[in-house]
C-alpha cells in the first residue's frame, strides 16, 4: 500500500463505494455546520479513544476536516492503531470527489 502515499489520484468515490468510512475530524459545531452526508464525526482530540470502534469495523477510513491538517494528524493515528487510513483533506473538496 506506500505506493498510494502522496498519491493524489487516490480513488475516493471507488474506496466509499467498497465501504469506506468518511470520519470528520473538526469539532461538534464544525460538523453540524456541513459535512459529507453519511460522514462520521469524530473530533480529532477522541481519534485515539475511537481507534479500537474504527478498527473492529475492519474497513477503510478516509479522514476530512476544514483544511485537511487535522485529518493528515488523524490519518497518522489511526494508521498506528493498524487502521488502513487515507487523508481526504478538506471535507468540501472530498465531497466532490466522492
Amino acid at each position: 500500500m506506500s505506493s498510494l502515499f502522496g498519491s493524489k489520484s487516490l480513488d475516493y468515490k471507488t474506496l466509499v463505494q467498497q465501504g469506506a468510512l468518511v470520519v470528520d475530524v473538526r469539532s461538534t459545531q464544525e460538523f453540524v455546520a456541513g459535512h459529507i452526508p453519511g460522514s462520521i464525526n469524530i473530533p480529532l482530540d477522541q481519534i485515539n479513544a475511537k481507534a479500537d470502534m474504527l478498527l473492529k469495523k475492519g474497513k477503510p477510513v478516509i479522514t476530512c476536516c476544514r483544511s485537511g491538517a487535522r485529518s493528515g494528524m488523524a490519518e497518522g493515528m489511526l494508521r498506528s492503531a493498524g487502521i488502513d487510513a487515507y487523508n481526504g483533506g478538506p471535507w468540501e473538496s472530498l465531497k466532490q470527489k466522492i
